[in-house]
């Protein structure tokens, strides 16, 4: 069954309990838990907290993870930055497993420099995901690569990248991002479903892309629309996680406000499954 779910990052300002307690109010059914949601990053990695949020809130599991990667690259021209990368992707993966999480997401990196990946960076993103692979707590729980909004220096960032990393890591799975893939086109939303399917799918990130700019809310929206008519035509079944950005509204939104945009969010995706 669909579960229906928020990003914690759309309420990035607030402690971690209030956090949880907003996913409810707002008709959430899950939460994609950040590890760098601010008041559990700042605050050393809590798990005994996290975990009695979870606890105490059984309506929204089985919970999803994103894995840190605001200051990390596991592909880094930097030996250092690209170990203590690969290091925190392991360690997230543990949390995960913690938490009871179903699935976990990374980020694939990407070359430093702004220019097109040389076979040198693939060799590092190889390395990355043989590490994910002979990892004991990658067992038992999806592990899953997003696709990236294409950029010169983006290493997966087309449908047929992505399928061709799933035929090789037969044991991976994949976080489709519309916002990053409608930046192409809706059209590019589609070729990743028909190409990598929905059974190997273990979160969709929906939130719609406008005018360059990414993870807008969906209510309303053609394209969405589109993207969800197409995923339950193929059957998903899996997470929808809302992945809005409160800086490209106007003005800095209230918890209320927040809670009834996920809200409008939220019954608009139901309506299409």
């Amino acid at each position: 069954m669909v579960q229906f779910a928020t990003s914690s990052m759309f309420f990035h300002e607030y402690p971690i309990d209030d956090i949880f307690d907003f996913a409810e109010e707002a008709g959430c059914t899950g939460i994609e838990f950040w590890i760098e949601t601010p008041h559990f990053w700042l605050s050393g990695l809590p798990v005994g907290d996290a975990k009695r949020c979870i606890a105490d809130h059984p309506s929204l599991c089985p919970l999803t993870v994103h894995a840190p990667v605001l200051d990390l690259n596991p592909c880094s021209i930097n030996p250092d930055v690209a170990a203590i990368s690969v290091d925190y992707a392991l360690r997230s993966v543990a949390m995960a497993n913690s938490f009871g999480a179903q699935a976990v997401t990374l980020h694939p990196g990407r070359r430093t420099a702004k220019r097109t990946p040389s076979a040198v960076d693939y060799e590092r993103f190889d390395r990355f995901i043989s590490r994910l692979a002979a990892s004991p707590e990658s067992r038992g729980i999806r592990i899953a690569i997003e696709n990236m909004q294409p950029a010169v220096n983006s290493l997966l960032c087309t449908p047929s990248d992505m399928e061709e990393l799933l035929e090789r890591e037969s044991w991976l799975w994949y976080t489709l991002d519309v916002a990053h893939a409608l930046s192409v086109s809706p059209a590019e939303v589609e070729e990743y479903i028909s190409r990598c399917g929905t059974e190997r799918c273990a979160n969709v990130h929906v939130s719609a892309a406008e005018n360059g700019r990414m993870h807008l809310p969906v209510a309303g929206n053609r394209d969405i629309s589109g993207v969800l008519a197409i995923l339950r035509d193929y059957g998903y079944d899996g997470n929808l996680t809302l992945e809005l950005e409160d800086r490209n509204f106007p003005a800095d939104l209230t918890s209320e406000e927040k809670i009834a945009i996920l809200s409008r969010d939220i019954r608009f995706c139901r309506d299409h499954f």
